[in-house]
């Protein structure tokens, strides 16, 4: 009896470099995310089709997570918005992460050095709404600690 030999490959996923193109279709996205891939395409001096293939491609990899609405800062002035520090324990950063971008409060989220690990701009509808995405976070395994503090007034 012969003995058989398990052999696994490692494939490992490099992250998607953007190059030029896409770095300047993405700033034409953050000025009009609702833009025609044939605006695009003619702001850019491309073919229609190399638009929709960049788009793709930018999903695909994850690049773009999506498009959204932006408004005005003084849209909706009763609109709770804060800064949150968060210290995370050991190595659950990824897992702080991913449970963080489920919550649609938290408007963006980024990894700091110094005291704090990540900090996540919130934007709630309400106080009791604020009140509940605090408890939410501080309930996520791996945040060890928080500190939060109410945006006021823009100067």
């Amino acid at each position: 009896m012969g003995i058989v030999k398990k052999v696994t490959r490692h494939v490992s996923i490099a992250k998607y470099i953007p190059d030029d193109l896409d770095r300047r279709l993405i700033a034409h996205l953050r000025a009009d995310g609702r833009a025609s891939l044939a605006k695009l395409a003619d702001a850019l001096g491309v073919a229609r089709g190399t638009v929709q293939n960049r788009l793709d491609r930018l999903m695909e990899t994850g690049t773009l997570l999506g498009f959204t609405v932006r408004v005005r800062e003084d849209y909706d002035e009763q609109t709770v918005q804060a800064v949150m520090m968060i210290e995370v324990v050991g190595k659950s950063t990824t897992q702080v992460i991913r449970k963080m971008r489920g919550l649609p409060e938290v408007y963006s989220l980024h990894t700091t050095n110094g005291n704090w690990d990540l900090i996540a701009n919130i934007r709630a509808a309400s106080l009791s709404d604020f009140d509940r995405v605090l408890r939410e976070v501080r309930m996520i395994d791996g945040v060890a600690n928080s500190e939060t503090s109410l945006l006021l007034s823009s100067v």
